[in-house]
């Protein structure tokens, strides 16, 4: 199981620095930590892709798992990968529907059985090379034919029974079974040309001049050092406007807000509320609340096993129990959380279908909803012969109800949460003991199962078939997190037969209610406790940059978007240039920074997971 997904980009720095520590405190409005004041430099460093081209910085904490697209699942690589190859068929910027992509129309025969796509015509790769239907066949035999290809989007090719090519300009995708999404969707398509001549495909980096078709392509990635993009003159919508991006690797987040104060990046997504009210009004910045396609939960080890059954990891026998992680839900005040850590910034969860999409979220006064009750969490565990303790905390069998959660010790918002999830657990009988530890200790120990519970979240796409085949048995990784993609390692064979269902109902208000059954269930199995959809807060110098894209086009996202709107009309501000500086200031965030030296040029160079990085 994967736990996050991460961009990881490195901007060059001054090669001295000043290292006066200031609590910045109420003078930024940027929480409690302390930080160095950002210091000019003595030395001026000129940032890649600056003067006379026009380079769109992008500050991130993210890491890379690859820029295989068959493999990544992690959020800054997969967004990254949006921009560099076309889908068959893409997501529309104004409501998420089906659009063109490669194809420019399409048809269904057979009652949803059979798709027939036509090409758009004269599609170029940036390499020259025309693309054609020869393309995505190749594209979607290699995840049928290979489990390690069909890693980050294997489900998607689940019900392919054969991909046909009859000519350069038709694609035919034959299924097993009638099927309602549209299944050009979600999947990036690679050229042939390029990839039927690697050997190891599942190991290939694909992190240097890479061909693509999409608004931009990635030119160079070197790891904890940096990302390049560039602008592709040859996609079909036309040449983006800026001529690339530069993804600003920081180590802490209170340190991106400072850099896009002072002009050293052009755009931050993923703010606290805290630091989103504190960049109002800042000079030559642009705040903006969007509607997310996120949701953040708790994830509870119910149970490991392999595809073929065999258990693993070291998840507590009691989670096995329904009742006691029904009882952790119910004890659990998602509302409190929302309002003390999140300021309100978003709406309570329902599941793990966000409130942005409407017509398949599961509603809020659905009869399934248990609300927060810690007398009936006490009454569930008393019921299952949990008994309360001398010390209060219940026993069954001669075992203690004791948990593990896993806490990234760099990540203020799950330490908040956990300050309030304990002592609600110990209220109704529940030990809970935190382990803070690094996003990546903690993403391989969620890999192989060793936890009990730890934060997770995904990005939803607008069509949910992605993010229920995820919680499908076939689904399951092997025991070290191979070869699937799993949300929270959930397994109901009466969930999959009506993911089956839905996946083939073409009334799409029948189609809708099976999806709500199929969350119904997962919430009464309780696989998760999902706390929340989050806004995206983010921010800008509107002094640099404009024509950022949103998705929903009315209320939505900048950044983290399910298509490439984010940035493919951005241009730059009338007075751009003007505050882009060439003399970087260093921010040396207390106990968190590590710098790299290479060829004269400083580097930040930690790597950070969070449990909001997957895709």
């Amino acid at each position: 199981m994967r736990s996050g997904k991460i961009s990881r980009r490195v901007r060059p720095l001054a090669a001295t620095f000043t290292t006066a520590a200031l609590v910045m405190g109420s003078a930024f409005g940027i929480g409690a930590a302390a930080f160095a004041e950002p210091a000019q430099s003595s030395v001026t460093t000129q940032a890649e892709g600056e003067g006379s081209e026009q380079v769109l910085r992008i500050a991130t904490s993210g890491h890379v798992d690859s820029f295989n697209p068959f493999t990544s699942i992690y959020l800054t690589p997969t967004q990254i990968l949006r921009n560099v190859y076309e889908n068959l068929v893409q997501n529309d910027q104004q409501d998420g529907s089906p659009t063109k992509g490669l194809a420019d129309s399409w048809t269904v025969e057979e009652d949803g059985k059979r798709w027939v796509y036509k090409m758009q015509s004269d599609l170029k790769w940036s390499d020259g090379q025309p693309i054609t239907s020869a393309d995505p066949k190749f594209t979607y035999e290699q995840m049928m034919n290979d489990s390690k290809l069909g890693t980050a989007n294997g489900n998607l090719v689940s019900n392919f029974e054969s991909v046909e090519a009859p000519d350069d300009q038709t694609l035919v995708i034959n299924l097993k079974t009638p099927q309602a999404p549209n299944p050009g969707l979600e999947i990036p398509v690679v050229p042939k040309h390029v990839w039927e001549g690697i050997a190891d495909k599942g190991d290939y980096a694909n992190d240097t001049d890479v061909v693509g078709s999409g608004p931009f392509l990635l030119s160079s990635y070197s790891a904890n050092q940096s990302i390049t993009l560039k602008a592709n003159d040859n996609f079909w919508q036309g040449r983006p406007k800026i001529d690339g991006i530069q993804y600003v690797y920081y180590t802490n987040s209170d340190a991106q807000v400072q850099a896009l104060r002072s002009g050293d990046i052009d755009f931050v997504t993923g703010l606290s509320p805290t630091q989103f009210n504190a960049l109002n009004g800042a000079d030559g910045v642009t705040t903006h609340s969007g509607e997310g396609r996120r949701y953040t939960s708790i994830s509870i080890n119910s149970g490991l096993k392999t595809p073929e059954g065999e258990a693993y990891g070291t998840g507590s026998p009691a989670l096995q129990d329904k009742a006691v992680r029904q009882a952790i839900r119910q004890g659990t005040d998602s509302e409190a959380l929302l309002k003390q850590v999140l300021d309100g910034q978003g709406t309570v969860a329902t599941s793990f279908i966000p409130s942005a999409f409407d017509q398949w979220h599961l509603p809020d006064d659905d009869s399934v909803i248990k609300s927060f009750d810690p007398d009936a969490a006490k009454q569930l565990l008393e019921n299952d012969g949990w008994k309360a303790g001398a010390d209060g905390i219940r026993e069954k069998n001669g075992q203690k109800l004791s948990l593990r959660l896993l806490v990234d010790a760099d990540e203020p918002t799950e330490q908040s949460i956990a300050e309030y999830f304990k002592p609600w657990m110990q209220s109704i009988g529940i030990a809970v003991d935190v382990q803070s530890s690094d996003s990546d200790t903690i993403s391989d120990r969620a890999a192989k199962g060793d936890y009990d519970m730890y934060f997770s979240g995904w990005s939803v796409n607008p069509d949910p078939d992605y993010q229920l085949g995820i919680n499908t048995c076939e689904n399951l990784p092997d025991a070290e997190g191979n070869n699937g993609t799993t949300q929270d390692g959930y397994c109901n064979p009466e969930f999959d037969k009506l993911y089956a269902q839905q996946r083939s109902e073409q009334d799409h208000d029948k189609r809708t209610e099976i999806v709500r059954d199929m969350l119904r269930l997962n919430y009464d199995d309780t696989a998760q406790v999902a706390l929340w959809y989050g806004k995206a807060l983010e921010a800008y110098r509107s002094d640099r940059f404009t024509g950022f894209g949103t998705q929903p086009a009315s209320n939505g996202m900048i950044a983290g978007q399910a298509g490439y709107w984010s940035y493919i009309n951005v241009e730059p501000a009338s007075e751009a240039g003007s505050g882009s500086g060439t003399a970087v200031g260093l921010w040396v965030g207390a106990g968190v920074l590590v710098v790299i030296v290479i060829g004269g040029v400083i580097f930040f160079a930690r790597r950070k997971k969070r449990a909001d990085d997957v895709e």
